[in-house]
């Protein structure tokens, strides 16, 4: 075993004398691994941070909440829009039956919202502002928390109290720093609201909804505002028990609202009962597919490395054949002279690798400063681009070392000379 370290540490010491000895081959040599891991791994590594800001979003949503609303979570070119085009929208007293009715139901609320709306304070606007009108179990289901000030009571919300709680942004634009802001007053679609919270502030969301430009009302004051028998956003949202599974929900569901909506046996659903699960689903579709296009292209990329990497071997090995003579004339194994030009191509790729990786990671760095998306180098992708670096290393330096190890002394020294 000692034999076989120091054997090891020898091959290092050649492989490190001879990258140092060419230093423009090996510099030209490391472009094409670098360029190649850094492909890849920039690809793995931006489709891994949008999978993880988009199922961030996702979870919002809740595991055991459903949703009924007049059209089903999905699209593509096989979504039957003209089936779901005539169905009634869900009505806040379909909410309160369902909430008598259910056995399965841990807390329901209604919503309805106005999109695109303005708020303002004195001379000061705020611009393409979501409106969400909800009952008082809104917040037992949604996850968010505020910056400032405290969410509405159930009493408020059935008496329709002139109240809001406001996004970040909204706050911003409105109020200058360190001014008061709970308490104040903003008007939207000419009804004067109260300000009794502020959100914290979260950043754009990808899917479902960000509280940063969202004001948020009682149900009862929105219904003054919005048409709700006739919005389309509407929507009841229903969060089941602890020990029951969405399936086992979805079925009372959907036993409940054909109840409620009389129809007849055999005839079709006139809602949708929407669960994060169908998003997940399709997310995993779609990241399978990003991740298998990104293999691709970062594959063809450490393809062109590796016949840059194999050239460059093949080059070492004629420019060293007298050495290879000489060392085996001295009693050097066919393992030791491979193991030499082995480890010499491993180190010259993984030095490839380990470029790459840093140029990912400025990468990431300038896109976060500039793009406000945040790219993170994981350490799986760190691993992997290691190993990736390794394994061409072996590959590419494989039948060069073959073919040094397999030389005859003689003939080596014969023909250098």
């Amino acid at each position: 075993m000692r034999t076989y370290f120091r054997l090891l540490k020898e091959s290092f010491v050649f492989a490190f004398i001879s990258l140092a000895t060419n230093k423009l081959r090996t510099l030209l040599s490391l472009l094409g691994i670098t360029i190649g891991i850094f492909a890849i791994i920039l690809v793995y590594s931006i489709v891994d941070s949008l999978e993880k800001s988009i199922r961030d979003s996702v979870s919002q949503f809740g595991d055991n909440v459903v949703y009924v609303q007049k059209w089903p979570w999905g699209g593509g070119a096989d979504f039957a829009w003209w089936k779901y085009l005539n169905r009634p929208v869900p009505l806040s007293h379909e909410a309160d039956l369902l909430k008598r009715r259910s056995q399965y139901a841990e807390h329901i609320a209604f919503g309805s919202s106005l999109g695109g709306a303005t708020v303002k304070r004195d001379a000061n606007n705020a611009t393409g502002v979501d409106v969400l009108g909800t009952t008082f179990e809104y917040n037992k289901i949604w996850s968010f928390e505020l910056a400032q000030g405290r969410y509405f009571t159930e009493s408020e919300m059935n008496a329709g109290r002139p109240i809001c709680i406001i996004g970040a942004s909204i706050a911003e634009g409105l109020f200058l720093p360190g001014e008061e802001i709970i308490g104040q007053r903003v008007t939207i679609s000419g009804q004067k609201l109260t300000v009794i919270g502020v959100f914290e502030k979260v950043g754009e969301s990808l899917v479902g909804q960000s509280y940063d430009k969202m004001v948020v009302v009682p149900f009862k004051k929105v219904r003054m505002v919005v048409n709700t028998d006739r919005n389309e956003s509407n929507v009841i949202m229903a969060s089941a028990k602890e020990g029951i599974t969405v399936a086992q929900f979805k079925d009372e569901l959907t036993g409940i609202m054909r109840s409620i909506r009389r129809l007849r046996p055999g005839a079709d659903d006139n809602f949708a009962l929407n669960d994060p699960s169908l998003i997940s689903n399709q997310l995993d579709s779609l990241f399978g597919t990003l991740g298998i296009m990104g293999t691709i292209i970062g594959m063809f990329s450490i393809l062109v490395g590796g016949f840059g990497i194999a050239n460059i071997m093949f080059v070492s090995v004629r420019e060293r054949t007298n050495e290879i003579g000489i060392q085996k004339a001295l009693g050097a194994k066919d393992f030791i002279i491979l193991s030499q030009f082995l480890t010499e191509s491993v180190v010259l790729c993984l030095l490839g690798g380990v470029a790459g990786l840093i140029l990912v990671a400025i990468g990431a760095y300038i896109a976060a400063a500039a793009f406000d998306f945040d790219i993170f180098l994981s350490l799986g992708n760190i691993v992997l681009g290691l190993i990736l670096s390794a394994g061409i290393g072996l590959i590419s330096g494989l039948i060069p070392a073959w073919m040094a190890a397999r030389l005859n002394p003689v003939d080596a020294i014969r023909l250098q000379a």
